[in-house]
């Protein structure tokens, strides 16, 4: 019988969700803007330059930005928030007690493009699901009671 979240838990574990639905979006964006990035760069032999001498924002021949180079800027941050991302997954995981190929499923999200939006939408609408069906199985049943309704005389 598998483990199963403790009721106490449950605010704790919305608050889980909300962080990994920010954390995977942000993650999967960055990790597109990288996938582009690294098109531009070693397909097109180009690079991204913040405010050079070519513009504001500009292609630069890879190798020849002698500004920002937000190529490597873009590579970074999605690294970091990577690890972010990991602490997010970790986080709902061990709050749902979910087996551990599940922890590196959703990990996964972060390194494959597209698959940290399918797993963001999935994931909360399972979470949130299954907190509704306890809650509900918890909820005390209450009978209905109607009114005594007394004569006078």
């Amino acid at each position: 019988m598998p483990l199963a979240p403790k009721p106490a838990d449950f605010p704790r574990i919305r608050g889980a969700v909300k962080f990994y639905q920010v954390a995977s979006v942000i993650t999967g964006t960055l990790l597109l803007a990288l996938c582009a990035e690294m098109l531009l760069k070693y397909l097109g032999g180009l690079e991204i330059e913040l405010a050079g001498p070519s513009g504001f924002l500009a292609l630069v021949p890879a190798g020849t930005t002698t500004a920002v180079n937000l190529s490597t800027g873009i590579l970074i941050v999605h690294g970091w928030f990577y690890v972010v991302y990991l602490f997010s997954d970790f986080r709902l995981w061990s709050l749902m007690r979910w087996p551990f190929t599940r922890f590196i499923v959703i990990a996964l999200g972060g390194v494959i493009p597209f698959l940290s939006f399918f797993l963001e939408g999935r994931i909360a609408r399972e979470v949130k699901a299954y907190l509704a069906s306890r809650e509900a199985e918890a909820a005390p049943v209450v009978a209905p009671t109607t009114p005594t309704v007394e004569a006078t005389p």
